[in-house]
């Protein structure tokens, strides 16, 4: 009976590893796919209007140590490459850690925010720079472009 009861048990151990490291994948592709999205959308909305958005960086945000037609460069470039790249799962950690600053500058940057005027912004970047957190030190997981090219090279 005792041998019945330990075989079930690995075989219960070998579905939850393989449960676990599949749905793993899944929730970091989700995860990678979500997060990307929200600063995409925000990149395209900057080059939608680009005059606005050189007005918004001269006038309401205020980047440290950054001219503000830079400042508005860099932001929209980082909102537009960055999420793809972590999408893809390429450069991941990298691409994480880069919107993770994008987050934190535009959280700094724009000091109404801090006047919890709009507490859902503020939770929203709080959420978003914790998930970038995960996504930079656990990495994309199994379903991404560096996982494949981590393999290919052996």
């Amino acid at each position: 009976m005792m041998q019945k009861l330990l075989a079930m048990h690995r075989r219960i151990g070998a579905f939850d590893a393989q449960l676990a490291e599949w749905g793993g994948a899944a929730l970091g592709l989700a995860l990678r796919c979500y997060i990307g999205w929200q600063f995409f959308k925000a990149g395209m909305v900057k080059l939608g209007d680009w005059g606005a958005t050189r007005e918004l960086f001269r006038l309401e945000y205020h980047v440290p140590l950054l001219p503000p037609d830079l400042a508005a460069v860099m932001g929209a470039g980082g909102e537009i490459v960055l999420p793809l790249l972590l999408a893809l799962g390429l450069l991941s950690r990298p691409a994480a850690l880069g919107l993770f600053l994008v987050n934190l500058m535009a959280v700094l940057s724009y000091p109404q925010l801090f006047d919890f005027a709009c507490p859902a912004a503020v939770n929203d970047h709080k959420y978003w720079g914790m998930l970038l957190l995960v996504l930079a030190v656990f990495g994309p997981g199994r379903l991404s472009l560096d996982r494949w090219l981590q393999r290919r090279a052996g």
